[in-house]
């Protein structure tokens, strides 16, 4: 009998259900997402740092390297500039260069490191004409780095440079700087002539007021260093040097804008005297600056040796601007030197100064020489208030001084030497009550008739005629109708710019008065000064000196004519 099968194993049972399980699959999903975003962040982030490494790597290198090294230095044969780069001039300078590249030559006023990338300069070309100028380094190391940057900051102040760059517009305007709506950004620096690491005087010192115009040597205590600097009544912490510093540093002088701008003022003085005059049929000539004789007697001569013999330099060009008129010359002027041998240690002396002469034939009376010389100097100075109103602001920002007042066309003022006299007797200071009208004028006493006169008739330019007698060389001529005065005439702006006056023509005459002044006409050089007018008949004629640094000077309202000269002469000064 066989056994029963046995019974077949139950089928598994289905596990339970449970709540939470879909939520449970959200959750993966979720851990996936995230796992996934954290493997692409990491990846970002390995890859920036890859970046970042690589850029240090190239900086570093490029630092380590100087990629630049080509563009900035000391200028060598073998420096190289671009031949496409445009040669400016500041005062040119225009929107038409916006993103050119040009070059650029001038003298380094000013330097600021902006952190360890970048550095700001000052370019300055001539006068007052300057530009900032932007060197930044760049990542990769070129045209400019940081190496470039630091040399460019560390070159010395005044050194001459020539600069390649690109014209850009600036934010806003540059005020520290001429050039006030465009800057260049640098890509080549190179030192042409560099600047001693300290200068014996600063171009800023150079701009201020001079502090003391005299020529003797400020005494030094034992172990103090001679100072460049002198202290003033300016604010502390603004320094003024001394004119002594400035003549003894006189390259910084020179640079500075005033005196620049100075010397412009006083070259235009001499275009506008000559085109004046050549217009009315004046001819130039150039009358000798040695001369064989002392031929305006007294001992304010320079003599020295002449082959074996004794020469002279001229005081004045007087007796050959009369030997032209005999010569056949209508009306002549000439510009140049002249020679005073005075031991004035003053601000309005110099032993060497510029002359401007003139002389001419006159028809109908002295006075048409007066008139001449009247209207040639009303055309200068109506002339450089049109043609240098910058550089009379820019003189007037360091030395102040009231407005120049002219007189309207048909209101020259024209006084006697007697009216001025009687002017400052009567309104004049107290010192003055009893002036005369027999003796010249001292500077106190035409400072302060010019103060009356601008008070009275609003104008600092005006005439003083008919000087006495007394105050006149012996080539003056006397007043027929009244002997104790001359037809002479000084014209002042404040003090004495120019004397002239008529001449005596006829040697008799001349003779005459020589002998009256007690001069000896046979003596060396003024006998052939007096035969000029026995060689042939000489016309009537009157003419001119004006002080072409006292012009400019007094103008301006300068302290000192040495500021009007290029080289002042003193008698204590014969350098530079």
């Amino acid at each position: 009998m066989s056994e029963p099968a046995a019974n077949p194993a139950p089928p598994p049972a289905e596990p339970p259900v449970d709540a939470g399980e879909e939520g449970a699959s959200t959750s993966k999903k979720a851990a996936k997402k995230a796992e996934a975003k954290a493997k692409k962040e990491a990846e970002k982030a390995r890859r920036a740092a890859e970046r970042a490494a690589a850029m240090a790597a190239q900086s570093s290198a490029a630092a380590t390297e100087d990629l630049a090294t080509e563009n900035y230095g000391d200028e060598t044969p073998e420096t190289k500039l671009s031949t496409d780069a445009i040669d400016i001039h500041l005062k040119t300078l225009g929107e038409e260069h916006v993103g050119k590249k040009v070059q650029l030559r001038g003298w380094i006023q000013n330097s600021r490191m902006q952190g360890a990338k970048m550095v700001f300069v000052e370019i300055r070309e001539e006068g007052n004409w300057t530009i900032q100028g932007i060197a930044a380094a760049s990542p990769e190391g070129t045209p400019v780095g940081r190496q470039m940057v630091k040399w460019i900051g560390a070159v010395n102040l005044e050194s001459f440079v020539i600069v390649e760059a690109t014209v850009e517009k600036p934010l806003e305007p540059v005020k520290s700087c001429r050039v006030s709506d465009f800057e260049i950004h640098i890509t080549k620096f190179f030192v042409h002539a560099a600047a001693p690491a300290v200068l014996g005087m600063t171009l800023a010192a150079a701009n201020r007021p001079i502090a003391n115009f005299s020529d003797e040597e400020v005494p030094v205590e034992e172990g103090v260093e001679k100072l460049s600097l002198a202290a003033t009544s300016e604010p502390a912490g603004i320094p003024a040097a001394t004119m002594l510093t400035h003549l003894d540093n006189i390259v910084l002088h020179k640079r500075a804008p005033i005196q620049q701008a100075i010397a412009d003022i006083r070259v235009e003085v001499k275009d506008l005297f000559r085109s004046y005059l050549k217009e009315r049929g004046f001819k130039e000539f150039e009358p000798p600056c040695l001369i064989g004789a002392a031929s305006e007697g007294g001992a304010n001569v320079f003599r020295l040796p002449y082959f074996g013999t004794e020469a002279f330099l001229a005081q004045s060009p007087q007796f050959y601007k009369q030997m032209e008129i005999a010569g056949g010359r209508k009306r002549v002027f000439s510009i140049g030197p002249v020679f005073r041998a005075e031991n004035s240690n003053t601000p309005r002396h110099m032993t060497e100064f510029t002359g401007l002469d003139l002389e001419m034939e006159t028809t109908r009376g002295y006075h048409e020489a007066l008139h001449m010389l009247e209207g040639v100097l009303l055309h200068i100075f109506r002339g450089l208030k049109e043609r240098c109103a910058a550089e009379i602001e820019l003189v007037r920002s360091v030395y102040p001084s009231e407005e120049f007042l002219l007189p309207e066309p048909g209101k020259e003022v024209r006084l006697t030497f007697a009216e001025g006299q009687k002017l400052l007797r009567e309104e004049g200071p107290e010192e003055f009550r009893n002036v005369s009208d027999d003796e010249d004028m001292s500077t106190p006493q035409e400072k302060a008739l010019g103060a009356l006169v601008r008070k009275k008739y609003g104008v600092d330019f005006y005439v003083l005629d008919k000087f006495p007698e007394t105050a006149r060389p012996f080539y003056a001529k006397l007043d027929p109708s009244n002997p104790r005065v001359c037809n002479a005439y000084d014209f002042m702006i404040g003090q004495e710019i120019l004397s002239g006056g008529q001449r005596i023509h006829d040697p008799v005459e001349l003779e005459a008065r020589m002998r009256q002044k007690g001069v000896d006409p046979s003596s060396p050089g003024l006998k052939e000064y007096v035969d000029i007018f026995r060689q042939a008949g000489c016309p009537a004629h009157s003419g001119g000196g004006i002080g072409l640094d006292r012009v400019v000077s007094w103008y301006l309202g300068l302290p000192s004519v040495h500021l009007a000269a290029y080289y002042p002469r003193t008698p204590k000064r014969l350098a530079p």
